[in-house]
């Protein structure tokens, strides 16, 4: 999307220019105005698409030179950022048609979450057609939420695909520990309250946004909540979210109720988590037998070993062998770097970029998306190269 920027804070230029050049598709700044008599006086070259708006020093007076602009560009969007005790400013802009408005200083996470809004509405976001990956536990402690948050987050940055998480775990949900320490401020059972509403934009605004292209729904935070939560509420969402992000990965947990049966029904790939030991063996087993009666072909059902150690008395193939199944991937028991991720809530790829664990995360990237190593340098070329650029 194509901007025009009105502010002389070069301050506040340099970060939306950041930001901005983070988002996919980028933010381009197309140029800049001092104030809003510039802004009127100086008409861009190239039509703007966008038009955000530094009020942060606009006198009341300015409002008519704000309409002026309107006027001018009638097809742009518009972002207005202001300061302090600008009321009567803010009721002028709002009546003149400005939906977006942010106060100073800016928060990162609004300003994406505007411009996510401001995408979806002029066009500029194509409709995708997201793939569903769905992640569930064979016995508690074997790391599927680990995985599936880690795995999302490595998705989101190495392969630059839009991803959504979304919690499935009930009242007892904390996938947003692993990757952020930010607080929900709406939960799947409130998006399901209001399903009238959603869209597009309206589930980005429910979010954690973890970064640009990532974010996750968090799981209902209390009892009353998710029971108000239907099977068919599960279709809507997934409905809109394959038309917004290009993977949204499910993190179903252990129980097998109307909602995650909904959501397994609606995914793409399920990928039981289990780790080498037989009491995960014995779970696992009965894992995929339940999912066999529901109808889910072999191909769709995908194994994860997690803490995988060679060696060991218990081999991947004597585990293919006992649960009649493949695995598709094996995720090293890299006890320190793991630990040390879930304790700070950071994701492991952005922890310890060089670990194992990482390097195990790209190689799951590169199989789910298919991408060759030697192209664009490949994932480990992103992974590895970025490393060794910071030492």
């Amino acid at each position: 999307m194509k901007a025009l920027i009105i502010s002389r804070d070069a301050a506040l230029l340099a970060d939306i220019e950041a930001q901005g050049a983070a988002r996919l598709p980028a933010l381009r700044l197309l140029s800049r105005r001092e104030d809003l008599r510039d802004a009127v006086e100086r008409a861009a070259g190239e039509a703007p698409q966008l038009l955000i708006v530094d009020a942060s020093a606009a006198a009341p007076a300015e409002a008519e030179l704000l309409e002026r602009l309107l006027r001018l560009y009638p097809q742009a969007s518009f972002m207005l950022l202001t300061g302090a005790n600008q009321q009567d400013l803010l009721i002028r802009a709002m009546r003149a048609g400005v939906r977006e408005v942010l106060q100073l200083p800016l928060a990162h996470q609004a300003f994406h979450e505007a411009l996510d809004r401001i995408d979806i509405q002029a066009g500029v976001t194509p409709l995708r057609d997201g793939k569903v990956l769905a992640f569930l536990s064979c016995k508690g402690g074997s790391g599927a939420t680990f995985i599936s948050t880690n795995f999302a987050y490595a998705l989101a940055t190495l392969a630059e695909k839009k991803v959504l998480l979304i919690d499935l775990h009930g009242q007892f949900g904390d996938a947003t520990l692993y990757v952020s320490d930010q607080k929900p401020a709406m939960t799947l059972a409130d998006v399901c309250q209001q399903i009238g509403r959603v869209d597009g934009a309206f589930l980005a605004s429910c979010l954690v946004h973890v970064s640009p292209n990532f974010g996750v729904l968090a799981a209902a935070d209390d009892a009353a909540g998710a029971l108000e939560m239907r099977a068919e509420h599960m279709d809507a969402i997934l409905r809109v979210a394959r038309q917004h992000y290009d993977y949204i990965v499910l993190d179903v947990g252990r129980q097998i109720d109307a909602m995650s049966l909904r959501a397994l029904d609606g995914a793409d790939a399920i990928h039981p988590v289990l780790q080498l030991a037989l009491p995960d063996i014995r779970d696992g087993r009965r894992l995929l037998d339940i999912l066999r009666s529901l109808g889910y072909p072999g191909e769709r059902v995908r194994l994860i070993v997690n803490r995988y150690e060679k060696g060991g008395k218990l081999r991947l193939s004597d585990l293919e062998h006992a649960l009649g199944a493949e695995v598709m991937h094996a995720v090293p028991n890299d006890y320190v770097a793991a630990t040390d991720s879930v304790n700070q809530g950071v994701p492991a790829l952005l922890l310890s970029r060089t670990s194992a664990v990482a390097r195990s995360l790209a190689e799951l990237v590169e199989r789910v998306t298919a991408r060759r190593l030697s192209e664009n340098k490949g994932l480990f070329g992103r992974l590895f190269g970025r490393a060794d650029s910071e030492l």
